[in-house]
């Protein structure tokens, strides 16, 4: 029972006694007065009457007469005049005593009774007869009755308004409380929020303050955990001068890609050398030809800033050796890619050296799903030795990949326009399990496969480039979406769907993506969404995102994690149901104690807001028995269980 029912019911309590109490004194009070009013209007109306009968005993007409008058004119029950020598009645007259108005227990709960007065009639200095009047209590009890009805009527307004009152104030004096429950409940989201009204009861305030401190005090331990997580990955992944990816990460990332997985992609791989950085140094010095350095890391992170390119990997290898490796990139805009970065770093010429030869070489390769990291690292070295053979053009392109073998650009609008437009698609679902017993099944991630017209059904690595150079991936998005809930209905078991970043930045999509979430509340605990790490908003609409996204009902998830820890003070306050970490900070984990140590400080900080975290992309069993050594709460992968229609 809430505390204000409790109130409540307290005043209730006291004003029933309250009145109980006064009911009963002032009930006695007024009974003794009004017996005593009783007694003394009996006693004078017989005194009269034995007065006025004095001269006309004799008289039985006149007697009677008088009897009636008298009885008529006030409250009597009977009035009668007995003669004293043989008790005989001269005169009489009586009716019976009622009270009009007033209900029967309350007559008995009063307990008023007729009073009675008696006088002598003499004749001369003889006793000539005997006058009893007995009083009619009726107009006293009619009295109590109102009295009573009014002090009831006055103490049920004092109730009302002391329960108004005192749940007013009492809702107002433990707001500070509901304040502190949505405190708790904030931590338990992964948020941290500090009251800065502190409430002016005493009480109240120092456990307030007791809150905010522990709060503050969370906050500092997690940043402190994110800190040195990120420490551990810029120490690990990132260029310090630069502030690009480093080889390591390159490697990695590669190797991701060369994977022949349900979502790898073809692309492109770029490299880029700065010309002579020996005689760089020897003639600009060190600090301008670092400047240098830093200003190409400058222009390759520009690059990155568009969405679509988020997903792409710009690293400094070495000294003036630079990297970029471009998933879902074709043949036409790599080599418009190369002839534009080859004019802006000519431009970085103008100020960083004096002679007429290139600031940098560039050579470009594309590779695909499939391909060893050493054959596309040989082709891109004799892509750049071709590079620095032609002056007129510091760039070369080497193409052995052609998208779709027997397909045109067109075909593959046609096609994917058609199978977006007809539903044409088969789900894949891959599972997704506890690290400490893989037999326990979190949830399955949903994949999606294109049926082309001979009925093939196309992985998603395929068809992805196509659709985010055509700008479908909002259609993909909902056309998922809307045979994920329609699968769902039929089959109520735990899914997770990627939501691309197209969709979330677009106002109509996003509706459209609600709309069909709210149409369905009842599949809610049914399904999380996820989103792509490389693809979040900025922190403003990120939080308002999540707000929209969890009014339905639906839990947030975060994949591919791992590259921007330090955000993760912003996906505190999103309310995730977990983080899953990208497989390419966990590939060979078992074999490299940096990559332990990076993933460990990740643990910690995320434990400590209790967020699960969930391996991608375990390949091998050395991989997965070290991750269970780390505690994590899932884990998924090809070693698990590859994608496969259900």
């Amino acid at each position: 029972m809430s505390l204000l029912k409790q109130l409540f019911l307290a005043i209730c309590l006291f004003l029933l006694v309250a009145f109980s109490g006064s009911f009963f004194v002032s009930l006695e009070a007024s009974r003794g007065q009004m017996l005593s009013q009783l007694r003394a209007h009996a006693q004078d109306a017989a005194t009269a009457l034995g007065l006025t009968l004095t001269r006309e005993i004799d008289d039985p007409a006149m007697t009677e007469l008088l009897v009636s008058s008298i009885f008529d004119s006030g409250y009597f029950t009977s009035i009668r005049v007995v003669n004293i020598a043989d008790n005989a009645v001269l005169a009489e007259r009586s009716t019976a005593a009622s009270a009009e108005g007033v209900p029967a227990w309350f007559v008995n709960l009063v307990g008023l009774r007729p009073q009675g007065g008696d006088a002598l009639v003499m004749r001369g200095w003889e006793q000539a007869a005997r006058v009893e009047v007995l009083s009619n209590p009726q107009f006293a009890l009619a009295r109590l009755w109102d009295s009573a009805l009014g002090s009831l009527a006055w103490l049920l307004a004092c109730g009302l308004l002391s329960a108004v009152f005192g749940g007013w104030l009492l809702r107002k004096q433990l707001q500070p409380l509901d304040n502190m429950v949505k405190q708790a409940q904030a931590i338990s989201k992964r948020e941290f929020l500090s009251l800065p009204q502190l409430p002016r009861t005493p009480e109240l305030k120092r456990v307030v303050l007791a809150m905010n401190q522990m709060v503050e005090k969370l906050k500092a331990l997690f940043a402190e955990e994110a800190a040195r997580s990120e420490a551990l990955r810029a120490e690990s992944y990132q260029d310090r001068l630069t502030g690009l990816a480093n080889r390591r990460l390159l490697d990695e990332q590669l190797a991701d890609q060369l994977l022949v997985t349900e979502q790898s992609r073809a692309g492109h791989l770029l490299l880029l050398r700065v010309n002579d950085l020996a005689g760089l140094n020897q003639r600009l010095g060190g600090q301008r030809t670092d400047a240098l350095i830093s200003s190409i890391g400058q222009v390759l992170k520009r690059l990155l800033e568009q969405p679509e390119r988020r997903h792409w990997l710009a690293a400094r290898n070495r000294g003036g050796e630079f990297s970029l490796l471009a998933p879902g990139l074709d043949s036409p805009d790599a080599a418009r890619l190369a002839g534009e970065l080859s004019a802006t770093l000519e431009n970085l010429r103008l100020t960083g050296a004096s002679d007429c030869t290139p600031v940098a070489h560039l050579g470009v390769v594309a590779y695909q799903p499939g391909d060893t990291a050493p054959t596309v690292l040989l082709h891109l070295d004799q892509a750049l030795a071709q590079a620095q053979q032609q002056p007129q053009k510091p760039w070369a392109h080497l193409e052995h990949f052609h998208g779709a073998p027997g397909q045109a650009p067109q075909d593959w609008r046609t096609w994917i326009d058609e199978a977006l437009t007809q539903g044409k698609m088969q789900l894949y679902f891959q599972p997704v399990v506890e690290c400490a017993d893989t037999s326990q099944v979190l949830h399955h991630k949903v994949l999606a496969r294109l049926l082309a017209p001979q009925g093939e059904a196309i992985a998603a690595g395929q068809f992805l480039p196509w659709i985010e150079r055509l700008g479908w991936s909002s259609r993909l998005d909902l056309a998922m979406l809307r045979h994920t809930l329609d699968y769902l209905a039929e089959h109520p078991w735990p899914l997770a769907l990627s939501l691309s970043g197209s969709t979330l930045r677009d106002s109509a999509s996003l509706r459209s993506v609600l709309d069909l979430l709210q149409a369905q509340p009842e599949l809610a605990p049914l399904l999380t969404l996820e989103i792509d790490e490389r693809q979040l908003p900025p922190p403003g609409e990120l939080q308002a995102l999540s707000k929209s996204l969890q009014a339905t009902g639906y839990a947030i998830g975060l994949q591919h994690f791992g590259g921007s820890f330090s955000q993760i003070g912003n996906l505190t306050q999103l309310g995730l149901a977990y983080l899953k970490i990208d497989g390419s900070y966990l590939r060979g984990i078992d074999q490299h104690s940096d990559k332990r140590l990076f993933i460990e400080a990740i643990f910690r900080a995320t434990n400590s807001i209790d967020l699960p975290l969930i391996a991608e992309m375990v390949e091998t069993q050395g991989e997965l028995d070290a991750i269970k050594s780390l505690g994590l709460f899932g884990v998924m992968g090809r070693l698990i269980g590859p994608p496969e229609p259900m």
